[in-house]
């Protein structure tokens, strides 16, 4: 049976089509040092699996325009990478069309991945959590394509709002309004803005689906620490700061602000998840 994209699926095809700049308004694309964490982390794993079973098979969901399937590839592993956007997918077909190790999935309704039969040694998030509803399940579901011995990567999502200490969400909401003054379309963010201050959501406005966590409050992180530790013994969860201006993210990053975070899981202990 084929399905249709949900809402916020074809909001994210149509926000993401030919000629989007994923760097523009990505924290983890733009800053070398957020950009090295997350890389820096990925290439250690996946040469520790490489060293341990002499390959690496790594699922990308959500690849974007493949910053970090370059990283991953460097590092030793074949990739195979999703995209809802059916623009992106191109983009991506189209630079590794000369790279065995890379093969491109277009996932039209975003949950296509999970009809394949094939077995991951990892699988990798980045800033994607935020835009999935029930990104509890979908983390659950992603678990269970991943090989016995394999590993979950996710960084770039935003803590949950409700447990943010005041300094953490006054400097992230301050540090996002004073970047987004100088990106143009004032009328439309001041009108989304103000139906976000009465509380307002609408399940057809594009902004608010593209940002399908600023209306939800954030990932809430422990949550995924919970699930996540359900099936791995071994789970780390790291918070850090992270805004789109680069001067805000020089001035705040040594502040101890937890605007973000990311986890990895290792170790399965228990069978694949349901």
């Amino acid at each position: 049976m084929t399905h249709e994209p949900s809402p916020v699926v074809a909001s994210q095809n149509e926000s993401h089509g030919e000629g989007h700049d994923y760097v523009k308004g990505s924290p983890h694309l733009r800053h070398e040092t957020l950009r090295s964490m997350i890389a820096d982390r990925l290439r250690e794993l996946v040469q520790e699996t490489v060293r341990r079973q002499g390959a690496c098979h790594v699922l990308e969901v959500g690849a974007g325009h493949g910053t970090f399937t370059d990283f991953l590839i460097q590092a030793g592993a074949s990739v195979t990478v999703t995209e809802a956007s059916e623009a992106s997918a191109a983009h991506l077909t189209a630079r590794y069309a000369d790279h065995d190790s890379v093969n491109v999935f277009y996932d039209r309704t975003g949950e296509d991945i999970f009809t394949t039969p094939t077995r991951f040694d990892a699988v990798v998030c980045a800033s994607l959590l935020h835009h999935v509803p029930d990104y509890v399940t979908f983390v659950r579901r992603l678990a269970g394509l991943l090989a016995p011995d394999g590993w979950f990567y996710s960084a770039q999502d935003p803590t949950y709002y409700p447990r943010r200490s005041r300094a953490t969400h006054l400097a992230s909401r301050g540090t996002y309004f004073a970047w987004r003054v100088g990106q143009g379309n004032m009328r439309r963010g001041l009108a989304t803005h103000l139906r976000r201050f009465r509380g307002e959501w609408s399940d057809t406005e594009p902004s608010d689906l593209v940002e399908y966590h600023v209306m939800r409050d954030g990932v809430d992180e422990l949550a995924l620490e919970r699930e996540l530790r359900r099936w791995y013994a071994d789970v780390e969860l790291i918070t850090y700061w992270s805004t789109q201006a680069p001067i805000f993210q020089r001035l705040l990053a040594r502040a101890g602000l937890a605007s973000d975070f990311c986890l990895v899981a290792r170790s399965r202990t228990a069978a694949q998840p349901d």
